[in-house]
C-alpha cells in the first residue's frame, strides 16, 4: 500500500511538472510569434504574464529581455538581463543579449567587465570573444580585439564571426596572408549570409593587394613556417598573376597550382582542412565552378551570371553540393602566432 501511495504521489508531481513545462513552452512560442510579428508589445504582455507563475525560469526572462532590446526599451532590458551573469544556470546566451543592451546604451566599462566574466565561465565560447572583440573595436582598441578574434579562433574553430572579424582587420594592414585564409573560412562557414558578400569583395582586393605590391614577403611574418610556406608558394605565381591579370579565371589557375604543391611538398606537416576542402573539389572537377562562387560576382557579376549559363552542367554541380555540405574547420589547425 505504501509502495502504491509513493507511486501514485510521484506519478501526480510528474504529471504537474510536465504540465507546467509545457505551459510555459506554449508562452514562450506565443510570444516568440508576437516577436516574428514585429508585435513586440503583445509579446512582452505574455511573457511578464509567464513570468508571474515561472518567476526564476531563465528562458523566459532572456526572452523578455531580448525583446524589450528589440522593442528600444533598452531601461527595461537592463533591467532584467543585469543580474543573468550571477544566476546560476546563466548560459552563453544570457551574456549574449546583456551584451547586446549595453553595447545599445553604451556601458563599455560594465560590458567589457560582463565579457571577462562570460568567458572565465565560458573559455571555449566563440561567441563571446566574437562580441567582446566588436566591443574593444568601438572603443578603437584594436589590438585588443584582434587579440580576442584570434583566441576565438583557436579554440571554437567553427564559429564564423571571429573569422568575419579578423579578415577585415587584417585587410587593412599590411598582412597579406590571414585576410585570405580567414575570408575563405568565413566563407565556407557562413555561405549565404548578408556578410557573404562583403568578404568575397575583401577576398579579391586581398588577392590584388597581394600581387601589385612588389616583394610579397616584405613586412610579413616570414618567422612563422605556415605562413613563410605559403608566401612561398604564391611567390611562384607572381609572374603568371603579373601577365594575367587578378580574376577569378587567373585566381582560379593560381589557385589550383597552390593546392597540387601544398600537398606535394606540405600537407603533411601542415594539415589544414581548409586545404583538403579545395582539393576534394579539384579532384571532383568543381574547383572552377567553387572559385568562380569566390570571385566572381564581387569581380564582374554579368560575367559571372555568363559563366553560369554557359557552365551550366558545373554551376549545377557545385551549387548543389554547396548547398548541402557541412564545412567543419577542425581544432588543432590554428597556425596564427603573431597577434598573441
Amino acid at each position: 500500500m505504501k509502495q502504491l501511495f509513493v507511486a501514485t504521489i510521484l506519478s501526480l508531481s510528474i504529471g504537474t511538472t510536465i504540465a507546467q513545462d509545457q505551459d510555459w513552452k506554449a508562452s514562450q512560442e506565443k510570444a516568440r510569434a508576437f516577436t516574428r510579428q514585429g508585435d513586440y508589445p503583445n509579446a512582452i504582455m505574455v511573457l511578464n504574464r509567464a513570468l508571474e507563475k515561472e518567476n526564476t525560469n531563465l528562458e523566459l526572462k532572456k526572452d523578455l529581455a531580448f525583446t524589450y532590446y528589440l522593442n528600444r526599451d533598452y531601461v527595461r532590458a537592463l533591467e532584467v538581463a543585469k543580474p543573468f551573469p550571477e544566476l546560476q544556470d546563466a548560459d552563453v546566451q544570457s551574456f549574449q543579449i546583456l551584451g547586446m543592451v549595453y553595447k545599445a546604451i553604451e556601458e563599455a566599462k560594465d560590458a567589457e567587465k560582463m565579457y571577462k566574466a562570460g568567458l572565465k565561465k565560458f573559455p571555449n565560447s566563440g561567441v563571446l570573444y566574437s562580441e567582446y572583440g566588436e566591443m574593444l573595436w568601438s572603443k578603437k582598441s584594436y589590438n585588443d580585439a584582434i587579440k580576442q578574434w584570434e583566441k576565438g579562433i583557436e579554440v571554437d574553430p567553427n564559429h564564423s564571426g571571429n573569422y568575419y572579424n579578423a579578415s577585415k582587420y587584417y585587410f587593412f594592414t599590411k598582412d597579406k596572408v590571414w585576410a585570405l585564409i580567414y575570408g575563405e573560412i568565413f566563407l565556407n562557414l557562413e555561405s549565404y549570409s548578408k556578410r557573404t558578400p562583403e568578404i568575397k569583395q575583401v577576398m579579391l582586393d586581398s588577392y590584388k593587394k597581394l600581387f601589385t605590391e612588389g616583394d610579397i614577403s616584405k613586412n610579413q611574418d616570414n618567422k612563422n613556417e605556415f605562413v613563410k610556406t605559403w608566401l612561398d608558394i604564391m611567390k611562384t605565381q607572381s609572374a603568371y598573376a603579373a601577365a594575367n591579370g587578378i580574376t577569378p579565371e587567373t585566381l582560379s589557375a593560381i589557385r589550383t597550382k597552390f593546392v597540387v604543391t601544398w600537398f606535394e611538398k606540405y600537407a603533411k606537416k601542415l594539415p589544414f582542412r581548409l586545404y583538403e576542402y579545395q582539393q576534394q573539389l579539384l579532384k571532383s572537377g568543381m574547383f572552377e565552378a567553387y572559385n568562380q562562387w569566390v570571385f566572381g560576382t564581387a569581380g564582374n557579376l554579368p560575367a559571372y551570371e555568363t559563366w553560369t549559363k554557359t557552365h551550366a552542367e558545373e554551376y549545377n554541380q557545385f551549387n548543389t553540393f554547396q548547398h548541402n555540405r557541412v564545412y567543419k574547420q577542425p581544432t588543432g589547425q590554428y597556425y596564427q602566432t603573431a597577434s598573441k
